[in-house]
């Protein structure tokens, strides 16, 4: 037991500080490059980091052998937790650290053009997934299609981005880099170099998250948890370590657009493609009924909460808890249910 405790101390540390080296070389190459924070944040800071959940549902869906029902429950689990966590805890977590260094009542302020952009595509994308889950069997073509148009619909999410940059960066949206890029203390300053500290820092976080992983299956099997709730709740929490970091490294910084579009591009990444991916190469059904069920209600209860206190301007941290508070009744109620 002491071991695996160790083991998730060491990962949580690996990815605090591979998360710092990563936000670090972004707004760097984000500074050179003259993009939007929405860019920065919503694009590259959102998919390199989601680069550890990416991999873990479609290694277990593809690892094939005599536990296939198995690794497509973790898959399935892995794919649909990712979303549900960062659009509560995710949040939450931000919330936290915005009210500890900030003040728990004054609204933070992210661009508002990209928080709503994000939340616009992410809610229709993430209710045509369940679409697809509630489809017959055999339906397959349908969910192809479905697939198809999710995919599409994120390519043009990612060029609305791009095209909104230029006028973002006029009014004062730019990317700024925080410190000079710690590589320089070693390497000269270059475009290769911030990119070798981006890559080095993203391998990290794969192998800190994947540590953390590691420990957590090893205390939950010692204190007798499920194989499930590893995949519907510990699983996604390591792998969605570096946006929550992410996202509370440029909170301190008061860089509430990179925050949000951190949490909030990934959101739309993890709730469109991922799970277009994983129609196409496995069976996609899912049971309202389930835990999984109450995941996705309590997914979109999490986005729509956030669109609506942005939208009445009352992005307070106190309110934004209520994300928080989400996950803790998700969490009773799967333990409860599958322990």
């Amino acid at each position: 037991m002491l071991e695996s405790l160790l083991l998730l101390a060491l990962a949580l540390v690996l990815v605090f500080v591979a998360a710092e080296l990563f936000t670090n070389a972004l707004e760097f190459i984000g500074e050179r490059m003259g993009v939007s924070e929405g860019v920065t944040g919503s694009i590259f800071a959102a998919v390199g980091t989601a680069m550890p959940e990416t991999i873990v549902p479609i290694v277990a869906i593809l690892a094939g052998g005599a536990t296939m029902e198995i690794n497509h429950a973790v898959g399935m689990g892995a794919i649909l937790g990712a979303p549900f966590m960062l659009a509560t805890l995710g949040i939450g977590i931000m919330a936290l650290a915005a009210g500890f260094s900030r003040s728990w009542h004054i609204p933070l302020h992210p661009e508002p053009s990209g928080l709503k952009r994000d939340l616009r595509v992410f809610l229709p994308g993430f209710m045509l997934v369940v679409v697809a889950g509630l489809l017959p069997e055999s339906w397959d073509a349908a969910r192809g299609g479905i697939a198809s148009l999710l995919i599409l619909g994120y390519f043009f999410y990612v060029l609305k981005t791009i095209q909104a940059s230029r006028a973002l960066v006029e009014n004062g949206h730019a990317t700024e880099a925080h410190h000079e890029l710690y590589a320089t203390r070693l390497l000269p300053e270059a475009n290769w170099t911030a990119i070798a500290q981006l890559l080095v820092a993203l391998c990290l976080l794969v192998i800190g998250a994947r540590m953390f992983v590691s420990g957590a299956e090893e205390v939950s099997a010692m204190i007798g948890v499920s194989a499930f709730v590893v995949a519907l709740l510990i699983v996604p929490i390591a792998t969605e370590l570096p946006e929550k970091v992410n996202s509370v490294v440029w909170i301190r910084r008061r860089k509430d657009t990179l925050a949000f579009g951190n949490i909030t591009g990934a959101m739309v990444f993890q709730g469109t493609v991922i799970p277009a991916i994983g129609m196409l190469i496995m069976p996609w059904h899912i049971d309202l009924a389930s835990a999984a069920g109450a995941s996705i209600a309590l997914t979109l209860i999490g986005g729509i909460a956030l669109a609506v206190l942005h939208a009445c301007g009352r992005l307070q941290p106190r309110l934004l808890l209520l994300n928080a508070s989400l996950y803790l009744a998700f969490g009773v109620y799967v333990v409860l249910s599958f322990a």
